[in-house]
């Protein structure tokens, strides 16, 4: 679907709070120095801070499902407040995708009806794809319609 506007962004990890809810087996599995259960879930309590076309911050919880030797699927809502293409307001990002040794895959899709101020009636999508860690922050791109 075309979207009105386009805008690109980065994003900073500002805190990351995950809790293994589930460890099938009782083992884990070592990605990028972190220990994750081989199978079983977790959640995780983030904190974003955003730059670019998007400014502000995204509080969000990650739910994620690990399966030995496979990606792990993940799902999450994140509330974003902040400015957006010069307009200032909140609204809600349902992420869904999966990640694995080689990175993150997500596909976000704007909540409609969860905006508020000049983002109320915010619709669209957008992606993150990234490849490890990064000092300098990741990409973020959203296509949207107010």
């Amino acid at each position: 679907m075309s979207r009105s506007h386009h805008a690109t962004a980065t994003f900073q990890v500002t805190s990351w709070e995950e809790t293994v809810l589930a460890n099938v087996d009782g083992t884990t599995t070592e990605i990028q120095g972190i220990e994750y259960p081989s199978r079983g879930f977790s959640r995780a309590e983030v904190t974003y801070s955003y730059t670019g076309d998007l400014e502000g911050t995204g509080s969000l919880t990650y739910l994620i499902a690990y399966r030995a030797g496979e990606t792990a699927p993940g799902f999450a809502f994140e509330h974003v407040v902040g400015s957006l293409g010069g307009h200032d307001g909140s609204f809600v990002l349902q992420h869904v995708g999966e990640h694995d040794e080689q990175g993150v895959r997500m596909t976000l899709t704007i909540v409609e009806g969860s905006g508020t101020g000049g983002l109320a009636t915010i619709r669209g999508e957008g992606e993150v794809t990234l490849g490890g860690h990064s000092d300098d922050g990741y990409p973020i791109t959203l296509d949207y319609d107010l």
